[in-house]
């Protein structure tokens, strides 16, 4: 089970995304696996809509690899179902960039996925743990709760 911090997140970004039928299975519901697909596309969205992005970090030699992930399936989502994934960051990055998701959908008003996904800065030169360059975390700014 998935334990978000019982305190209000310092960063927050919503991400709406419609599943398609090639990430459905035989019954019509969403793939399991593909959640964490859903995940870094919100993720990677909640960078760029800070003036930033992926590509920046990489290109300053920083990576930023997966280290954990964790989902929890409570009811599924449908083939054509537009979803509001919600990526949510309780403490201050600074070796590790902790997310948490909901992802919810018009039909249910609890959230159908839960997820966790830590990720590590890390020197693309020495393969090491490095702090979060600073002007990554002032542009996380912009998303204050």
């Amino acid at each position: 089970m998935i334990h978000f911090p019982e305190k209000d997140p310092l960063y927050s970004y919503k991400h709406t995304l419609r599943s398609r039928y090639g990430e459905t299975d035989r019954m019509g519901y969403v793939y399991y696996g593909r959640y964490f697909d859903y995940f870094e596309a919100a993720r990677t969205e909640m960078i760029r809509h800070t003036g930033t992005d992926y590509r920046k970090l990489e290109e300053a030699g920083v990576m930023l690899p997966v280290s954990y992930g964790q989902i929890e399936y409570r009811t599924p989502i449908i083939y054509d179902e537009e979803m509001q994934i919600e990526v949510l960051v309780y403490k201050e990055p600074m070796v590790r960039l902790e997310t948490y998701y909901k992802i919810s959908t018009y039909r249910n008003s609890e959230p159908h996925i839960l997820g966790q996904v830590n990720l590590v800065f890390v020197s693309e030169e020495t393969r090491k743990p490095m702090r979060a360059p600073q002007w990554f975390l002032d542009s996380l700014e912009s998303l204050k709760s």
